[in-house]
């Protein structure tokens, strides 16, 4: 099981620290991808990293360079640190697992497994 938290209201240039919290003792042999979902659009990939270390990640060009994704095994979590928001980052954000070995895996039909979402809101 998936849920995201950590979403909420912030304003344009603001930070935010997404959390992805999982269960079972098989975590760290997943990949874990953040997607988001804005009002009247279609799901999107945002970030990725890879099983075990997480020491390969990927991001969306919109995104690269103020997102930062990480894990931490031992608490079965991954993070996603957002900084310099936008209000174009407005959306639901959702985190998911997969176990395909395709990287990277910026498609949402390449993951099997995906959590509840968490809102966020970037104002003026």
């Amino acid at each position: 099981q998936l849920q995201a938290s950590g979403g909420g209201l912030v304003q344009i240039g603001g930070s935010l620290r997404l959390s992805c919290a999982a269960s079972g003792r098989t975590f760290s042999q997943l990949i874990v991808g953040w997607f988001r979902q804005g009002p009247g659009k279609e799901r999107e990939f945002v970030s990725v990293i890879d099983r075990w270390s997480g020491g390969i990640t990927y991001y969306a060009g919109s995104v690269k360079g103020r997102f930062t994704i990480s894990r931490d095994n031992a608490k079965n979590t991954v993070s996603l640190q957002m900084n310099s928001l936008k209000s174009e980052d407005t959306a639901q954000y959702y985190c998911a697992t997969t176990t395909r070995d395709r990287w990277p895996p910026i498609n949402t039909y390449e993951y099997d497994n995906w959590g509840v979402g968490t809102q966020v809101t970037v104002s003026s």
